[in-house]
């Protein structure tokens, strides 16, 4: 087995996926060939309706493809039962959305730790503090997300997704509910991640800003890829999104 396959965090190998039959039938990703390295930071982005959600759904094994394949380090998801893929995106896979999706009765600690109890398994309390003070939450855990800042929130999401330590963070549109500087805290802190935990994240964005924290963009248009930038500028990404009419 080649040594540039063990590097990816998560490979997808000619996935298509179509939606409805017939003169109906809609084609949101066709034939699509990607990898994310792990340790490094991707953002996906591309025009309104460009598949960019479906492609982040699939990777992460919440939309099976209707063709291709989806590997999970070495693990081919398309072979996975409902159950082990339910356990995988568990175990290896952590989730950051747009809204937060926060318990708004259960202060910052058990917010993070509701995942793995949902799994069956009960995290140390202070597997739950370094987390969030991997986050810049150390003193809030008491804290109920009424009690926060968005930008609170969204670290404690964030926390919550990383307290399995998965092999990837799919993040959809994670800025996009905060202003300006507080989006900035928070690339930061994905960014962090990348650079100081080797952790791997994939970004859905529209924001050629956020683009800019990113080790490359990979740009969609009609549900295929229409190319790439690596070592991206806000100009440069701009530039591209202009030329796809986004």
């Amino acid at each position: 087995m080649s040594e540039a396959v063990i590097d990816q965090a998560v490979t997808l190998r000619g996935v298509g996926r179509q939606y409805g039959r017939g003169d109906g039938q809609v084609t949101a990703l066709d034939d699509v060939h990607c990898a994310f390295a792990r340790g490094t930071c991707t953002a996906v982005m591309g025009p309104s309706g460009s598949g960019k959600s479906t492609l982040l759904q699939c990777a992460a094994g919440l939309d099976r493809p209707s063709t291709g394949q989806v590997l999970i380090g070495q693990t081919d998801i398309n072979t996975l039962n409902e159950t082990e893929l339910t356990k995988l995106r568990r175990e290896r896979i952590g989730f950051i959305f747009q809204s937060f999706n926060l318990m708004p009765s259960l202060n910052a600690r058990k917010n993070v730790a509701l995942p793995m109890r949902l799994a069956g398994r009960r995290p140390g309390r202070g597997q739950v503090d370094e987390v969030l003070q991997q986050v810049g939450l150390g003193d809030r855990g008491k804290h109920r997300p009424a009690e926060m800042s968005g930008g609170q929130q969204q670290r404690v999401a964030i926390a919550r997704a990383l307290i399995s330590q998965p092999d990837v963070l799919f993040a959809d549109e994670p800025t996009g509910a905060l202003d300006t500087n507080t989006s900035r805290e928070v690339l930061k802190l994905l960014r962090a991640l990348v650079d100081n935990a080797g952790q791997t994240v994939v970004m859905v964005t529209h924001d050629p800003v956020a683009a800019a924290w990113a080790d490359r963009v990979i740009f969609l248009t009609d549900g295929a890829i229409y190319g790439e930038l690596a070592s991206p500028t806000v100009e440069a990404v701009s530039e591209q999104m202009a030329r796809l009419g986004g």
